[in-house]
């Protein structure tokens, strides 16, 4: 019964592949000491049943057929995740380029090399060849767009059969779960070891945060000489406080301010921000009111709007104008799960809901302005769609010299992933929108990922098995190797960046987690830190960490062979 039923399951490919994802992917939900594999289960869930059902006695025209289709699947599944990926992160990747931004992603950079490197070393010393040496990297990192990069790449080489091509997905495989557990070790040793209080650090890094789960509204009374004529600009720029001027109330008249409106004496203004920033404003103007300001709907009202009109993403608040042309004031904005402050540089995504305050009379105006339609956010322009994955995918075949005869391709992962980052950055051309909304996006790219873990674990299943059984050893040398590369990477980005650079601790802990590129550790991170600081650092490198497995991983081919 039970051959016949793999039998069913080699005649049948697409119900092979969703079995892989009805199998992995409620192992992918449990969790042991805070922790689990996530999409990383349906790998090794497609690795196995792959090594039940691809037998060696099966029709060999039926393996090309499985693995034919499995190919299509996988590199469909891969380059759709690479380019949703690319355009949610593209904002993250470009702030990157700020000075501290230049120091976190140095550090990933110098950690990188250095580990390619020590790849290199270690399979000359062991003896294992390019192709494995190249998953063990990309295993160790746990980076899937990599590891697709090194199959490709594999696949393209003269003289590669089935076995040579499983041979990097089987390294990988094997590593993997100690490029997840590795960096949790070091999270959870580090502040014993550099005696750092991660709350008490945290308390004192304001500058570093990009949202919050909530914001507050309180009422200010303008009391304080020096403050008459201050603008919330002078406010944001000297003092370094992140808030919105919601109403202004000046000798009973309700007023929105604009981006020149200069506070006087005896005014009420609703300030929205974080707590401690509020507490900041209050002292600076004057004493914190009683009096409810932002309850008073005779006059003004405030409503909570999605976006999701195409003519107002891309584009920044300040050029849009709302108070002069709209009489309306965006006093808070929602990305995700986040609230932060808006100011004149803020660039709007489909599918941010907005906090607006306005006329009573003007809220049905507002409401179109912004669109806050549920059914347009359902919507993804797959004809944007389309072009930036297909620019991508052209992108990805162009050969890049090396050096020495050496030809790199960014392939279906690289090309995508590079075109994403390009068009994120633009928002728009013309009328043609690239983002599309988060909720969207962020179903996408798990769509993508599901689809290569699982076709990607099938093709390697009857090569992991062929590998294991043939030589039992390889599992201690490649978890043995995997530690040694982990721990080496894991502490040289502690050191350099917490010791070298000074970067904090709660910040280091991300620039850990987008490393390895893992949201598996980043969740650790933020478990263990209590705040959402790692974000931050996790945001700012994971762009060029992508990037650069996906390129050295490559390198590492050439170098080894």
């Amino acid at each position: 019964m039970f051959q016949h039923s793999l039998l069913f399951l080699a005649h049948n490919p697409l119900l092979l592949l969703f079995a892989v994802v009805a199998l992995g992917y409620p192992i992918s939900k449990l969790r042991v000491a805070g922790a689990s594999f996530g999409i990383a289960s349906i790998l090794f869930a497609g690795i196995a049943l792959g090594a039940l059902v691809i037998r060696p006695d099966l029709d060999p025209a039926l393996k090309k057929d499985i693995s034919r289709e499995m190919k299509l699947i996988y590199e469909l599944g891969l380059a759709v995740f690479v380019y949703a990926m690319g355009l949610s992160i593209a904002h993250s990747f470009w702030a990157a380029f700020s000075r501290e931004g230049i120091k976190k992603n140095a550090v990933v950079f110098i950690v990188m090399v250095v580990s390619t490197a020590a790849v290199a070393l270690l399979a000359r010393a062991v003896g294992f060849n390019a192709r494995y040496a190249a998953g063990l990297l990309t295993g160790s990192f746990t980076n899937m767009p990599a590891l697709a990069g090194v199959v490709d790449r594999v696949k393209s080489m003269p003289g590669m059969g089935p076995l040579e091509v499983a041979q990097p997905t089987v390294a990988s495989a094997i590593a993997y779960p100690i490029g997840v557990l590795v960096p949790m070790l070091i999270l959870l040793i580090s502040p014993r070891l550099f005696r750092t209080s991660l709350k008490e650090e945290a308390d004192g890094l304001k500058e570093y945060r990009t949202g919050h789960h909530h914001l507050e509204a309180w009422t200010v009374r303008v009391s304080r000489a020096e403050a008459e004529s201050l603008r919330k600009h002078d406010i944001c720029t000297t003092h370094g406080c992140r808030v919105v001027f919601g109403r202004v109330l000046r000798k009973a008249e309700l007023l929105l301010p604009g981006p020149d409106f200069r506070l006087r004496l005896d005014d009420l203004v609703t300030v929205v921000g974080a707590p401690e920033d509020l507490e900041q404003v209050a002292r600076l103007l004057g004493e914190r009111s009683h009096v409810e300001l932002d309850r008073d709907q005779s006059a003004l009202d405030a409503t909570r709007i999605f976006v999701s009109r195409a003519e107002v993403v891309g584009v920044p608040l300040g050029r849009l104008d709302l108070v002069t042309k709209h009489q309306a004031i965006i006093t808070r904005v929602r990305r995700g799960d986040l609230w932060f402050v808006p100011d004149g540089d803020t660039v709007l995504e489909l599918g941010d809901r907005v906090r607006v305050t306005t006329r009573r009379d003007n809220i049905e105006a507002i409401e179109a302005f912004f669109g806050d339609s549920y059914h347009a956010l359902s919507d993804v322009s797959f004809l944007t769609f389309a072009m930036g994955l297909a620019g991508g995918l052209v992108l990805g075949e162009v050969p890049i010299p090396l050096g020495g005869g050496m030809v790199f391709k960014l392939g279906f992962a690289g090309g995508p992933l590079a075109i994403a980052l390009i068009l994120g950055r633009f928002h728009r051309v013309g009328s043609l929108v690239w983002n599309f909304p988060y909720g969207a996006n962020h179903t996408i790219r798990q769509f993508g990922l599901v689809l290569f873990a699982a076709g990607i674990g099938l093709i390697s299943g009857e090569g992991f098995r062929t590998i294991v059984s043939a030589n039992p050893g390889v599992l201690p040398l490649f978890l043995g190797s995997a530690l040694l590369i982990c721990l080496l990477a894991d502490g040289l980005t502690m050191f350099l960046g917490h010791k070298l650079f000074r970067i904090p601790l709660n910040v280091m802990f991300g620039i850990v987690a987008g490393t390895h590129t893992q949201p598996v550790v980043l969740g650790y991170a933020t478990h263990q830190t209590g705040n959402e600081l790692p974000n931050v650092g996790f945001a700012t490198v994971y762009p060029l960490a992508t990037i650069l497995k996906i390129v050295l991983a490559q390198v590492l081919l050439g170098l080894v062979a």
